[in-house]
């Protein structure tokens, strides 16, 4: 009963038509395709720390395009031309998963709230809220943000993961020994796993997934070869879940796209403002670090490079 559409999904387009034309349009992963949805989809990542999708629908009728259905995931609508009614139900099960243990129900009786939202408007709908939608006003168009959920089964999957460095988890299960044995390796496994989920742990799990997710890489034509030490070309991160630290001697460690680079301490200011999701200039990026262009322009090269980062003569 999911509408979902998986993250980073390439380009697709679903159109529902009758004998009398096009009634429906789906877009997926438009943010794919134009750059201001992008940078709408970029700053909803860097602000939520979630994968975010964003599909375009256009209807022509008021006939309803997908009928009562819940998503797996929570959206953010934001209407752009037109009107749309939304009838929504309240959950049948709270917090669905895309892989879970049970359906939930269709719900029964009348929407709790029945809503319209015209050019402007926007709307956040939870996972697990049924809604049905349909245009009141001739042609709609809205576009839906599809927001990765992060739940306690990823971060108990994620804990789990970094539990293998443990020689207690990676023992064998006694399952031949006594009971009393069997008892006292359960409670050492619950040591570890307890200890495991210490006060800072969700941090540490949204900084890892952040550094493994690499964006939406870009190309940088015509620079094939490596960024030339030129003032006005414009470099944004293409990766919006990348962050750094500093380290004790000062370095500047930067985590982005599964891969880590350490940068001498003046070059601070440059990682400072990619990581926040800000668009610069290379001569701006000198301005503020004190480094010559060509070194900014180098290290620029080397993100690129890696696919974390693109440039291009406008902003």
């Amino acid at each position: 009963m999911s509408s979902h559409t998986s993250q980073r999904a390439p380009f697709a387009m679903v159109a529902a038509s009758t004998n009398i034309g096009l009634i429906h349009l789906v877009l997926d992963a438009v943010d794919a395709l134009h750059r201001g949805v992008e940078r709408f989809a970029e700053a909803l990542e860097r602000h939520l720390r979630t994968d975010v999708q964003v599909n375009l629908y256009a209807s022509w009728t008021s006939k309803e395009g997908f009928g009562l259905h819940f998503d797996d995931h929570d959206v953010v609508v934001l209407q752009l031309e037109g009107a749309k009614r939304w009838k929504i139900h309240e959950p049948t099960r709270i917090d669905p998963l895309r892989i879970d243990v049970e359906a939930p129900e269709p719900p029964h009786g009348e929407p709790v709230a029945e809503i319209v939202l015209r050019a402007g408007d926007m709307l956040y709908l939870p996972r697990g809220w049924w809604h049905a939608v349909a245009a009141t006003e001739g042609r709609s168009l809205h576009l839906t943000c599809g927001l990765k959920p992060t739940t306690g089964a990823d971060l108990l999957s994620w804990v789990t993961d970094q539990m293998r460095a443990s020689a207690i988890v990676r023992a064998n299960l006694p399952h031949l020994a006594s009971r009393e044995e069997q008892v006292a390796r359960l409670v050492a496994l619950l040591k570890e796993f307890t200890a495991a989920l210490h006060d800072g742990v969700i941090e540490e799990f949204l900084r890892a997934r952040g550094a493994l997710d690499p964006g939406r890489p870009m190309p940088s034509l015509p620079f094939v070869g490596g960024i030339p030490a030129d003032e006005y070309l414009h470099v944004r991160l293409t990766a919006s879940g990348a962050w750094y630290e500093v380290d004790g001697e000062g370095r500047v460690v930067m985590n982005a796209g599964g891969q880590q680079w350490t940068f001498a301490t003046p070059a601070l200011p440059v990682v400072k403002r990619l990581t926040a999701g800000r668009t610069a200039s290379i001569g701006e990026l000198a301005v503020a670090s004190s480094l010559p262009v060509g070194q900014v322009a180098a290290l620029v090269t080397e993100l690129v490079s890696a696919d974390v980062a693109a440039v291009s003569r406008r902003r």
